[in-house]
Parts: structure tokens; sequence; C-alpha cells
């Protein structure tokens, strides 16, 4: 499996997990209550000038923001249609900044420090009884070690439908993805019960 992380050492990979966790978190609280374009754009502008520094090529770079790229344009699409556009590019900078910051963690954290982090700050909502923060730190990680393989998987089948000179279509890959992703999930979920990676239980 592939990691989102990039080996480096530039500030982003300096900060502590903890640290970039909460700014991501206080940045997203930000853009959400503020509605000024300016603000918005400075935004854009800042995370992409910090996930700019993070080491990647320029293609590598946006080949992963693809996927996240077309959902902001079917969003933007469905804006600029039904919104004056000043309303409707409020949302566009939006989600554009939290992507382009969001990026710049998951490349600058290793998995093991995400899960370890997360783990920690979950820790105290084990009082309540209902949740374990192993689990909570563990599926995390599980989900941005999944991401980059699910697209990867996806690529794969629709290289071999236009192998096979198959019309490329979302209705005949999902069927396929999603059964090899499922095998996947079932693969790991039988690594981790037999190396007894979570802690509690029996």
């Amino acid at each position: 499996m592939q990691s989102l992380y990039v080996e480096g050492n530039s500030p982003m990979h300096r900060l502590s997990p903890r640290a970039k966790l909460l700014s991501l978190t206080a940045f997203a609280i930000l853009l959400f209550i503020g509605h000024n374009l300016l603000l918005l754009s400075g935004a854009v502008l800042v995370a992409a000038v910090l996930y700019g520094t993070v080491g990647l090529p320029l293609g590598e770079a946006l080949r992963r923001l693809r996927p996240i790229f077309m959902t902001i344009a079917v969003v933007a699409l469905f804006n600029f249609i039904f919104n004056p556009w000043q309303a409707a590019l409020v949302p566009v900078l939006r989600l554009t900044a939290l992507m382009l910051l969001a990026a710049s963690v998951t490349a600058t954290t290793s998995i093991t420090e995400f899960i370890d982090e997360v783990t920690a700050l979950a820790s105290p909502l084990e009082r309540t009884g209902g949740v374990q923060a192993d689990d909570i730190g563990l599926a995390l990680g599980l989900v941005l070690r999944f991401v980059p393989e699910i697209v990867n998987r996806y690529q794969a089948i629709r290289e071999a439908h236009r192998a096979r000179g198959l019309k490329v279509r979302p209705t005949s890959m999902l069927a396929p993805l999603i059964i090899l992703t499922l095998k996947d999930a079932d693969n790991v979920a039988a690594a981790i019960d037999a190396r007894r990676i979570r802690r509690h239980g029996s």
C-alpha cells in the first residue's frame, strides 16, 4: 500500500502532529465562519504556499489533488448556476483552502504519527465507556492508508477496461472496485487480528 507521507524537512514536517491537527481544525472553523472573499482568497494562497513547501514535484502534487478538485468543480458548477457569483465563490474558496491545508498535513505526517496523536486526543472519550481511543486512531490511520490505494485500484480497473476495448463507465467499474476493496479490508482486518495490534479486548 502507498502512503501519502512525503519525506522531508519543511516547516510543516518539523511541526508536531498535534499542532498540525489542531491548526487544521481551527483553520476549518475560521474558514466556515468567514465570508469575506479577500480573506478567503488569502487563505487559499497561504494554504497553497504551505502545500508547495512539502517537497512534492508539481505534477505529483497536482495529481494527488485531482479527485478533490473534480468534486470542488462540481460544487462550483451548481453554485454558479443557482447563486450570484460572489455567493458561489465563497464555498469554492473555502473548500480549496481546506483541501490544500489538509493535503499539506497528510503529506508531512506519517500514518504512525497520525494514529498515535489521534489515539492520545481521543483518550478522554474512553471515560464515557462508549468508545476505544485505539480503535479511533486505527480507523483514521486505515482510512488515510486506503484512500490512495482505492484511487490506484480504480485507475487499474479503468486501464483494464480500455485494454480490453470496453467502454469505461463508472457503473461497470463500481462493482469490481467494491469487491476488491472489501477483499483488501478483510485481509487487513485478518492481519490486525493476527498481530494483536489493538491493545484492548481479547
